[in-house]
């Protein structure tokens, strides 16, 4: 299958430039399955609780409509970041869109920085999705920093994690080699370039967007600084096989009864 992510750099607050340029840049290539970064219509710097409102979404318009269009040209899954508004809250919310519409949402659980200014911490349980013939789970950004994220994701039977960020420590390009090799999971890391200054904040994000093997090799990893897009085939035949060796299996092996979990 083909996997693949879009390094964008979006425009604050411009949701329609922002869908044309994601176009443009996805242009004619297929795949099974395309990331896109954390917040990929509407940037990440905010300086108010009003600014989050007025680009806030329900899980049916109009970036859900724009990701709809994009899995119709690229014939496979669209996954991205928004923000999404329920009950009265805000939630930095990611979805998985195909040509018919949402297959799954998911609320980041691990909010980073001024993120707790402006959004509720998610409260959806980690789910995976099964769609064709692979199983796909979610996380987001800083979620990467929790290692029980993507182990509970694995634990559910993804094949793939789908990572949208906007990274702007520089750790997690490296941090998803493990993460991947523990699980024996691919994953799939899109990030933003560019910088945001708003407010009293300043951004640069990293790029690096990254797609990693289960096997812990890096099979694609974008330039820092440069809009990008890449898409490599995987198969899953090996990911679904979660022994080392013989005698070890990374999930049977796990001494459940001697770990502090709180």
């Amino acid at each position: 299958m083909r996997v693949g992510y879009v390094q964008t750099s979006p425009i604050f607050g411009e949701k329609e430039r922002n869908f044309e340029n994601i176009n443009g840049i996805v242009s004619k290539h297929k795949a099974d399955i395309l990331v896109l970064p954390e917040l990929f219509a509407t940037g990440y710097t905010f300086t108010s609780k009003k600014e989050v409102n007025d680009l806030a979404e329900n899980i049916n318009e109009r970036t859900v409509e724009f990701m709809k269009d994009l899995a119709k040209k690229t014939n496979g899954l669209i996954i991205g970041g928004y923000i999404e508004r329920c009950d009265e809250k805000f939630y930095n919310s990611a979805m998985i869109v195909s040509q018919e519409g949402v297959v799954g949402n998911y609320r980041k659980i691990h909010l980073y920085y001024k993120e707790n200014l402006w959004f509720s911490p998610g409260n959806l349980p980690l789910e995976v999705y099964k769609f064709k013939t692979f199983n796909i789970g979610m996380m987001i950004c800083f979620d990467w920093f929790f290692p029980e994220t993507a182990r509970t994701l694995a634990i559910l039977g993804a094949d793939i994690i789908a990572h949208p960020a906007n990274l702007v420590l520089p750790y997690c390009q490296n941090a998803m080699v493990t993460r991947c090799l523990e699980n024996k999971v691919f994953a799939i890391t899109s990030n933003r370039v560019g910088i945001e200054r708003r407010g009293k904040d300043y951004f640069k994000f990293t790029g690096k967007s990254q797609i990693t093997s289960y096997d812990g090799e890096v099979l694609s990893s974008a330039p820092q600084d440069d809009v990008f897009i890449d898409i490599v085939e995987i198969e899953l035949e090996s990911v679904r096989n979660k022994s080392i060796n013989t005698y070890n299996h990374i999930f049977e092996d796990r001494r459940v009864h001697l770990y502090k979990t709180n």
